[in-house]
C-alpha cells in the first residue's frame, strides 16, 4: 500500500448512512433513478423495445433494490425490461438451473472458480463476453480483472461490483468511553481483545456469523484469507491459491490457528449471540449488530457491510459504528483482501449482450454508486469517487485501482468451485460448529482438490 493510502486510512471519515436523492445528472450523462435520462450513451445498444433480460444473483433485500434501480436508465433508453431475481441459494441453484436447461440470461457470479466450472461443465450455455463489454473491460479496468473473469484466455465474466474486505467494525463511542485505541499491529489487536474481555465480563470482544444459506462458511474463509496474507505474505498466498503448496501446508495451518485464537476462543466470542458454536448459525448480515447494544465490540467484515446496519445507524468516525483496517504483523504491513462479482451471459441474444455491456460501462458504475449509498464500489476507472458517499468506499476504490497497493483477490473465489465454494466453506463451518481439528479440516480440503 502506498504511504498516501495509509495516511488516508488513518484519517478516513464516513458520511452518515443514507441514499443520494438522485436528482442531479453526473458527468457521464446519466441520472439517478426517477430523473430524465440522457440517452446518447445508450444508442450503441440499439432499439430493444419489448425485449427482456433475466438476471439471477445472490444479492437479496435490502441490497437488491439499488441494483434494480440502476437498470432504469438502460430500460428507459433501450425499451428493454430487466427481470431481477435474488436468492440465498444462488450458488447451488445456479448449477441446478443450468443442468435442467432453465438458466437465467445473466448470472452475477462472485467466484472466478465457479466461472471456470461453468465453462467446463456447460460449454454450450456459457457465452463469451460480447464485443462492446470487452472493449469496456479493456478501457476501464485494470488488466487483472480480465484475468479473473477468463478461462483459457476466453473472457466469460465481465467485472461488476468490487469490495475491500480487510476492515473491523466497532463503536467509536464505546472505544472513547473505555479509552481504547485503534490497534496498529496484530499483537495490538489481540491485546485489545484481552483488555475488552477483562473489562467487560458480561460482553465479548468479538461477534461473528458465517451462516449464508447455500454459501454458509464464506465469512470464515475470508478470515483465513486475510490472516494468510498477514502471516504467510502475498507470495505464499499466491502459491496457496494456485495449489503450488498443499492446502494443509504448515503455513496454512498457522493461519487457521491464528484465526482460531479469536473465533474459537470462548473468552472472545460470540457477544450477544451465544457460544463459539453460534457463529455457524448466525446469519452474516446480523452478526455485527450486537455492537450497537454493547454486547460485543469488534466485527471483522468487508466495506459492503455498511448496507447491513439498521436504518438510522450513523456510520462515521464519531457515529454509532465505524471501521478500522485489520492490522498486519507490523504497522507497515497492510495487505488488502478484496473481491467482486462478474456478469456471466448464459444466452446469446443482442439484448443480453447489451445489458452486459451496460453493466461494464461508466454510465452504470456511476448510476449504481448514486442510487446505492454507502457499502458499494466498482473497480471501473471512470467511476467518479464523488458519487461514493462513504469515505471507506472512497478508500476501497483507491485500493482497488491503485497498482501500488498490496491487493489480493479472495482466494476461495479463485480456487476451483469444488474447493473454494465447496469444501473450504463446509470444512471451516465444521471447524467452528463442531471444533474439528485444524489439520484434519485442511487435509479434507486438500483431498477434495480436483486432479490436475
Amino acid at each position: 500500500m502506498s504511504l498516501a493510502l495509509a495516511a488516508s486510512l488513518a484519517t478516513v471519515t464516513l458520511a452518515a448512512c443514507g441514499g443520494d436523492d438522485g436528482g442531479d445528472a453526473g458527468d457521464d450523462g446519466s441520472t439517478a433513478a426517477g430523473g430524465d435520462t440522457d440517452c446518447s450513451a445508450f444508442e450503441q445498444y440499439g432499439d430493444l423495445e419489448g425485449l427482456s433480460v433475466s438476471v439471477y444473483t445472490s444479492i437479496i433485500s435490502p441490497e437488491d433494490q439499488p441494483h434494480i434501480d440502476s437498470y432504469i436508465p438502460f430500460e428507459e433508453c433501450t425499451g428493454a425490461t430487466v427481470e431481477y431475481e435474488g436468492s440465498r441459494e444462488f450458488e447451488a441453484q445456479l448449477l441446478v438451473r443450468l443442468e435442467s436447461g432453465n438458466a437465467p440470461d445473466i448470472a452475477y457470479v462472485p467466484q472466478p472458480g465457479l466461472i471456470e466450472r461453468m465453462a467446463a461443465d456447460f460449454p454450450d450455455q456459457i457465452t463469451e463476453v460480447g464485443e462492446l463489454a470487452q472493449e469496456n473491460v479493456d478501457n476501464y479496468y485494470n488488466e487483472a480483472w480480465r484475468g479473473y473473469g477468463s478461462v483459457d484466455d476466453t473472457l466469460y465474466g465481465a467485472p461488476l461490483g468490487a469490495n475491500a474486505k480487510s476492515f473491523v467494525w466497532y463503536s467509536p463511542a464505546a472505544f472513547e468511553e473505555n479509552g481504547y485505541e485503534i490497534p496498529e499491529t496484530w499483537d495490538d489487536l489481540l491485546a485489545l481483545s484481552d483488555q475488552i474481555a477483562s473489562d467487560h465480563p458480561d460482553s465479548k470482544p468479538w461477534c461473528a456469523g458465517i451462516e449464508s444459506g447455500g454459501a454458509t462458511g464464506w465469512p470464515a474463509t475470508d478470515w483465513v484469507e486475510d490472516v494468510m496474507l498477514r502471516t504467510a505474505g502475498p507470495d505464499v498466498y499466491d502459491q496457496w491459491v494456485n495449489h503450488e503448496i498443499p492446502f494443509d501446508d504448515p503455513q496454512v495451518v498457522e493461519a487457521v490457528d491464528a484465526v482460531g485464537e479469536i473465533l474459537r476462543n470462548p473468552d472472545y466470542v460470540n457477544g450477544g449471540l451465544g457460544e463459539v458454536q453460534s457463529i455457524a448459525t448466525t446469519p452474516f448480515g446480523e452478526a455485527g449488530l450486537p455492537i450497537l447494544d454493547g454486547s460485543c465490540f469488534l466485527h471483522r467484515q468487508a466495506s459492503f457491510y455498511q448496507a447491513n446496519w439498521p436504518e438510522g445507524t450513523t456510520v462515521a468516525e464519531d457515529g454509532d459504528v465505524f471501521a478500522f483496517f485489520l492490522p498486519g504483523q507490523s504497522a507497515e504491513d497492510r495487505p488488502v483482501l478484496g473481491a467482486g462479482e462478474f456478469t456471466v451471459a448464459l444466452a446469446d441474444r443482442p439484448e443480453v449482450a447489451a445489458l452486459q455491456a451496460y453493466l461494464t460501462s461508466p454510465e452504470w458504475s456511476n448510476e449504481k454508486a448514486r442510487v446505492t449509498g454507502p457499502g458499494w464500489v466498482s473497480a471501473n476507472s471512470e467511476l467518479d469517487p464523488a458519487n461514493l458517499e462513504s469515505a471507506i468506499d472512497q478508500l476501497a476504490y483507491e485500493l482497488l485501482t491503485d497498482e501500488e497497493a498490496v491487493f489480493r483477490f479472495d482466494a476461495s473465489d479463485l480456487m476451483p468451485a469444488a474447493v473454494g465454494a465447496g469444501t473450504f466453506w463446509s470444512e471451516m463451518t465444521a471447524w467452528i460448529a463442531s471444533g474439528k481439528d485444524t489439520q484434519e479440516a485442511l487435509t479434507a480440503i486438500e483431498s477434495s482438490w480436483p486432479a490436475e
